[in-house]
């Protein structure tokens, strides 16, 4: 994984359509060592989810160039690489899933429902709120609390409609987003165990993606196209 930091590295220094075209050998030996890696994901975490390894790795990667059509941001390329493994979805479910983040100076580890849709996003808040001391367990547990210290994303100031604005966790109901994030070094996306390392947070990651999935699973909602 060293030389896909390194190509993302140079991208970042020259990101034009230009260089990319020159370095197009170098974008597609890139492109065989992520997917290599994705599919090692896919298959450890099958141990524990076995939805998982329906999946291929062009289920869960995203391309490399940017839509720059109503952005501002004009550089045609993305200079990080995102992988997503739903494992009863693919990267456009709002099912929970495992998210890995390769980007030079800010890898992550990441999980849980991005951006669900409203009517979703109700119901992941009702069953928090109906079952919260199951969702507190798995959220206060140490080993949880110690590899994803942020836990929901883009708060409401206040109480969401439909919730009492007294209940004592209603600080839980606030997300907009609700996933989980966990920094970590370059090292430990390019490290020769960096599988089997993904793999541990993975499994931690995984009762807080059970609870949301458990609701959504059910939600006719579910097929809302994103």
């Amino acid at each position: 994984m060293k030389t896909v930091y390194k190509f993302l590295k140079d991208l970042r220094q020259n990101n034009n359509r230009e260089w990319f075209n020159d370095n197009k050998e170098r974008y597609l030996e890139v492109k065989a060592k992520v997917d290599d890696f994705t599919q090692s994901l896919i298959n450890r975490l099958s141990e524990i989810d076995p939805d998982a390894a329906r999946l291929s790795p062009s289920d869960c990667t995203y391309r490399i160039y940017r839509d720059t059509r109503f952005s501002l941001d004009k550089t045609p390329y993305k200079t990080h690489i995102g992988i997503y493994i739903c494992p009863k979805g693919n990267k456009k479910s709002y099912r929970a899933g495992y998210y890995v983040h390769l980007e030079p100076g800010n890898s992550l580890m990441a999980g849980g429902s991005w951006c669900p849709p409203a009517p979703l996003l109700k119901e992941i808040r009702k069953s928090i709120y109906d079952n919260v001391d199951e969702y507190l367990e798995i959220i206060e547990n140490p080993e949880f609390r110690s590899v994803y210290k942020q836990i929901g994303n883009d708060l409401l100031k206040t109480a969401p409609k439909g919730f009492p604005k007294d209940w004592e966790h209603i600080d839980l109901l606030k997300p907009r987003d609700y996933t989980t994030y966990a920094p970590v070094a370059d090292s430990f996306m390019t490290s020769g165990n960096a599988v089997d390392s993904i793999f541990g947070y993975m499994k931690i990651q995984k009762p807080y993606n059970d609870f949301i999935n458990f609701i959504l699973d059910e939600s006719p909602w579910l097929d809302t196209p994103r």
